[in-house]
């Protein structure tokens, strides 16, 4: 069971100061600092290998910090691992649960590892079984389970303790839009319950549904703040939606008008970013030439805050050549 935390109730409840990690002379994690509060679902969101999970590991005491410093649940992540360990529940983007065992034989396997009482493991079951949907394959292999069941179980094992904090690495990769919206749902079940969710994704959609996110970007952390603060203060220019028939068709011309940042297929339609919307809209228009074709100025996705964010960083740190003999 979860060891009482030193800290109090109105600490936060994962706290990073300047931490790094290196691996040689790769800097997979950058001097990252940030607060999460309890009860909070907290959104860690980048690319493939923008540092993520290596963060996650070294708040879970899996790995050890190179330079900075920690807590989680008030233990030091460098000094208190396995403290930590018993105060977490933790899931991976690979399902950690035993193809070959059935569900209930992988509930009873992580109830041992996490060494609850006989009578308390029977009840932690009944509610995992429950929780999943899974009361008509409780003797079922696991891996005769579609990935939205095996996702819901795994989420059940990793909680079975109930952990006061729970971290989801990429916890929705690859599991089908229905399965990922019914997985939220769990997650806002146990943050209404206090528990805070610190999740990583690299779904757009997915971090909407969160507290607060940070954004992080080759192991640095270059924006956090609530979806609608991201997409207030972090957007310095304005997004054109424009909707044509053929609208591949128009990114290169678009993307050579002067003032034009970037442009790219959104759903339908194009998400133009501009430095200055009403002449960008007058512009297109005339280039397309067709009745057909609309552009107006909309509130920002995330998706174009990152995608503005990460060209923004990398305007900043392109390096310049240098030409040697």
């Amino acid at each position: 069971m979860p060891q009482n935390s030193p800290t109090s109730d109105q600490a936060p409840a994962v706290v990073l100061r300047d931490l790094e990690k290196r691996f040689g002379d790769f800097i997979a994690v950058n001097r990252v600092s940030l607060e999460v509060g309890k009860g909070e679902i907290f959104g860690f969101l980048g690319p493939n290998g923008a540092g993520k999970s290596t963060t996650i590991r070294m708040l879970c005491g899996i790995l050890q910090p190179t330079a900075g410093s920690g807590s989680v649940a008030g233990f030091d992540i460098a000094s208190q691992p396995e403290e930590i360990k018993a105060n977490i529940g933790y899931m991976s983007q690979r399902f950690s649960l035993y193809e070959d065992l059935t569900v209930e034989e992988n509930i009873d396997f992580y109830s041992g590892i996490y060494r609850l009482p006989a009578a308390k493991a029977r009840e932690r079951k009944e509610w995992v079984i429950s929780m999943a949907g899974l009361s008509a394959h409780r003797t079922s292999r696991t891996s005769t389970l579609s990935g939205g069941w095996k996702q819901r179980l795994s989420l059940g094992c990793a909680i079975l303790h109930e952990p006061p904090i729970v971290f989801l690495d990429e916890p929705t990769a690859g599991v089908d839009p229905v399965s990922r919206r019914a997985f939220w749902e769990l997650i806002y079940t146990l943050a209404g319950q206090g528990v805070t969710v610190f999740v990583t994704t690299h779904y757009m959609d997915e971090a909407e549904y969160c507290d607060r996110l940070a954004l992080i970007y080759r192991g640095e952390l270059i924006a956090l703040g609530t979806p609608a603060e991201l997409k207030e203060r972090f957007m310095a220019e304005t997004v054109i939606e424009v909707n044509a028939p053929r609208p591949q068709d128009l990114i290169e011309p678009i993307e050579r008008l002067a003032g034009v940042r970037h442009a790219a297929l959104f759903g339908r339609g194009l998400h133009v970013v501009a430095e200055d919307a009403d002449r960008a809209i007058g512009e297109i228009i005339a280039l397309a030439a067709s009745p057909e074709v609309r552009a107006e100025r909309i509130v920002p996705s995330l998706e174009d805050v990152f995608v503005s964010l990460i060209e923004a960083r990398d305007r900043e740190s392109a390096p310049q050549q240098v030409f040697t003999r």
